[in-house]
């Protein structure tokens, strides 16, 4: 089973009411959640980016999180306060080129002995684009080809030295980069940092088939996960890849309690606290597309129907045919007798592993016995402190079951995910 701890501070995820959650700016916070994950030997340690302040209703949505210090310097600081753990950062490939991006990875794999991770993301989002002279707007097809071309690029940056220290020239010219010249970076330690996407869509599924070491899913109920384990393993043939050469892992979250109804009881109190009044409204007027400050979010569902081309909420995405959705939550609420704001709760909650730490223990290491996932990113709703359960009572109980690794035996990042070393492609064949 491969673990990795994602840093908490995105959305409504994380519960700030609440006395133990600290700031997600200081350094403090980001090396005890570090600290922690590499105490219970996880694979790495996963940062988020923001490249714009999300707005709602033409300002500055005030529930949600404002100022994230850029990944990469973050991880630079981490990796001299850690060890073993890989140290993954979440770069876009739509507002960043190759040649600058491979460098400033390149550098983290090197400071970190081997530990560097990409999480490559794109958008088509042009309010965010907004940030940059170029703009950036690109439509779904060309921003998944762009991607693709990026990391390829990437790693023929990353090739362009010999094992013997000797810098080569590189030349690329494509459909999205013509660049020419000699990289700055010697190769480094892993030879690649691993490459890490987020996306369940089609695209998204082939990109990681073609191009990713490890892929972040929201597929993280059993038989969802089984069908998405299939399907993206699947794929690898077509690229000449064996099953083994990508990690499927979902991000998902543990509630713990010494009785399973304690956990389920801490569980309900989470989720309320993530979904307050306020952002059950938000959530709906996502969907929607129009203003509902006057509808009762204890109340019924609004009866109208969405707004497609609404753009009430700016640098957010909208999931799915907003009608669609607006169909499901109805119905939904219909069965269950939901208020908008129970439904809310019920429908944008992340698959959790809720019960003791021997149930849990036992519920994810079946998980990835019957090819649900390779593995889990955590995404604990407390900052910094929300691993420390995990790591103190279902670590070990994981490790007795002979499901989870009692030591790093190696250094690198690839070593943690039993990932093949990158070849060159003059030698491959």
């Amino acid at each position: 089973m491969h673990l990795a701890a994602h840093f908490p501070g995105v959305n409504n995820t994380t519960v700030w009411a609440d006395d133990r959650s600290k700031s997600q700016i200081a350094f403090s916070s980001f090396e005890h959640l570090a600290h922690t994950a590499e105490r219970g030997l996880f694979d790495f340690f996963f940062l988020a980016e923001g490249l714009r302040l999300r707005e709602h209703k033409g300002r500055i949505h005030d529930l949600d999180v404002l100022g994230r210090p850029e990944s990469i310097t973050v991880l630079n600081a981490l990796a001299a306060v850690t060890d073993r753990l890989g140290l993954a950062a979440t770069v876009n490939t739509t507002f960043n080129e190759p040649y600058e991006l491979a460098r400033r990875l390149a550098s983290l794999d090197h400071l970190s002995g081997g530990r560097a991770a990409w999480n490559a993301v794109t958008t088509s989002d042009a309010f965010t684009g907004e940030n940059f002279r170029r703009g950036g707007y690109l439509d779904r097809a060309q921003r998944y080809s762009r991607a693709v071309e990026f990391v390829a690029t990437a790693r023929e940056l990353w090739d362009s030295w010999t094992d013997d220290g000797a810098p080569r020239p590189f030349a690329h010219r494509g459909r999205h980069f013509d660049i020419h010249g000699e990289f700055t970076v010697p190769r480094s330690p892993q030879g690649h940092p691993v490459v890490i996407q987020a996306g369940d869509s089609s695209e998204g599924r082939e990109f990681a088939a073609s191009s990713a070491d490890v892929i972040f899913t929201r597929h993280s109920g059993a038989e969802a996960g089984r069908a998405f384990y299939a399907d993206v393993k699947g794929r690898l043939a077509a690229y000449g890849r064996r099953p083994d050469d990508l990690k499927i892992m979902p991000g998902v979250t543990v509630v713990l309690g010494d009785t399973a109804a304690e956990a389920q009881e801490h569980a309900a109190e989470i989720r309320r606290s993530q979904v307050s009044p306020q952002n059950a409204l938000l959530a709906a007027e996502q969907i929607w597309g129009v203003d509902l400050s006057s509808y009762d979010p204890d109340g019924p569902l609004p009866d109208i129907d969405p707004d497609p081309g609404s753009e009430l909420a700016q640098g957010r995405v909208r999931h799915g045919d907003p009608k669609a959705v607006a169909d499901r939550w109805r119905a939904l609420s219909r069965a269950k007798g939901l208020s908008l704001r129970e439904t809310v709760i019920e429908t944008t909650g992340r698959q959790s592993f809720i019960g003791t730490p021997a149930a849990v223990a036992a519920e994810m290491d079946a998980f990835v016995r019957t090819d649900a996932a390779d593995g889990f990113i955590l995404v604990p709703h407390l900052t910094p402190g929300g691993l420390d359960d995990f790591v103190d009572r279902v670590v070990p109980l994981l490790q007795e079951r002979g499901a989870f690794r009692t030591e790093y035996r190696g250094r690198t990042l690839r070593s943690h995910l039993g990932l093949p070393d990158p070849v060159r492609p003059a030698e491959k064949g």
